[in-house]
């Protein structure tokens, strides 16, 4: 139907109205684009046809503009008691987790699709709309023309409405209020700075181990049946208490059993302010604990290569030596796995008997300071 109705258009001699385009009924207003008389100079911005809008056209577009304006606002200020109602620091709460991101995602949608609708109504009902021609001249632009644009510039902001429609711009303003203080309250995120908290985890001397998403704590003849198997631990908890998700971060292992003539140099070099004491000692028959955080980005370096003793992580193909300190062997982590010192307890139950070497996970970590 709608080939039909343009061909016949076109047939009558009518020319085919571009989507956007003014409508023929369209005033148009001859007396603000007049072309210029003879020897006077028109500037380098002149407008060929200017489409006023009806007045009643102009009254509605206020209003439709406003009610989206108001709407904005409602939103931002929705995001705002969002934000201090859902607060980071709680967001470890599932019941509270829940509703954070929906209320402060569907608020912070509201508020800007509300600013969109309201400019694309106010663009579409209330401004004119017309052609500028600007030819190209040569620069510096002489003074005349630089006062050409002024006068064009003004009668611009005369024409667009903001001066005239009150209500639609002190909507607007209204609007804008809460997005200007959503970056402000935001910045509350990004302190304070986190000292040596990354250098500190739940691992402490006496902490036994279990098996990551059970309560089964691990002992260390678990690795006789299958000696080149890999375990991925947690420390263990009191009965209904769970670690957070941030807490599992830091300290999820990888207990890894190395045959003793496979250990490499940097496992028998001393360790500085140890006493003598080298990274086997931090061992317990054969097995070694590494963080399971892959250093460069954070990703869980879950895969390892027993014939090798290779630790790899999938997302960037970082390759640690399970039996050289976890030293980087290839990709672009920069730093070894941080190692777990462990032991055994009396009823034979793999235990930390202290905290992690050195910060785990990214590298930027390890810059946190004291």
């Amino acid at each position: 139907m709608t080939e039909n109705n343009t061909n016949d258009n076109n047939e009558a001699g009518e020319p085919e109205r571009v989507v956007g385009t003014p409508k023929a009924d369209e005033p148009v207003v001859s007396d603000a684009t007049a072309a210029p008389e003879a020897g006077e100079h028109a500037g380098p911005y002149a407008a060929s046809e200017t489409h006023a809008r009806p007045e009643e056209t102009q009254r509605r577009g206020e209003k439709i503009a406003s009610v989206w304006f108001v709407l904005a606002f409602l939103g931002g200020l929705g995001f705002l008691v969002s934000y201090f109602l859902f607060p980071p620091d709680a967001i470890g709460a599932p019941q509270i987790a829940q509703y954070s991101n929906m209320l402060l995602g569907g608020s912070l949608t509201l508020s800007m699709f509300g600013i969109g609708a309201g400019m694309t109504a106010w663009a579409r009902q209330v401004m004119p709309h017309y052609e500028v021609h600007s030819p190209y001249d040569e620069l510096p632009s002489s003074e005349k023309e630089k006062g050409s644009f002024s006068d064009f510039f003004m009668r611009g902001a005369d024409e667009s409405g903001f001066t005239k429609r009150p209500l639609m711009r002190r909507t607007l303003i209204l609007a804008m209020v809460p997005l200007g203080l959503a970056p402000i309250v935001l910045l509350r995120d990004t302190g304070p700075l986190p000292g040596g908290q990354l250098k500190h985890t739940t691992w402490e001397p006496g902490r036994r181990m279990v098996v990551e998403g059970t309560d089964r704590a691990i002992r260390a003849e678990d690795f006789e049946n299958d000696p080149n198997a890999m375990i991925s631990a947690l420390p263990a908890t009191e009965h209904g208490h769970h670690l957070s998700l941030n807490e599992q971060a830091k300290t999820v292992i990888l207990l890894i059993k190395i045959p003793e003539g496979d250990w490499q140099e940097r496992m028998k070099e001393e360790v500085e302010g140890t006493d003598g004491a080298t990274r086997l000692n931090w061992t317990h028959n054969g097995i070694v604990a590494y963080s399971k955080i892959c250093t460069h980005v954070g990703c869980p370096a879950a895969l390892y290569e027993s014939t090798t003793h290779r630790i790899l992580c999938p997302c960037h193909q970082s390759t640690f030596d399970a039996a050289n300190a976890a030293e980087v062997v290839f990709g672009p982590a920069h730093r070894a796995l941080p190692q777990l010192p462990i032991s055994v307890d009396d009823e034979g139950y793999l235990i930390a008997t202290g905290d992690f070497t050195a910060p785990p996970g990214p590298t930027f970590w390890d810059y946190a300071k004291d």
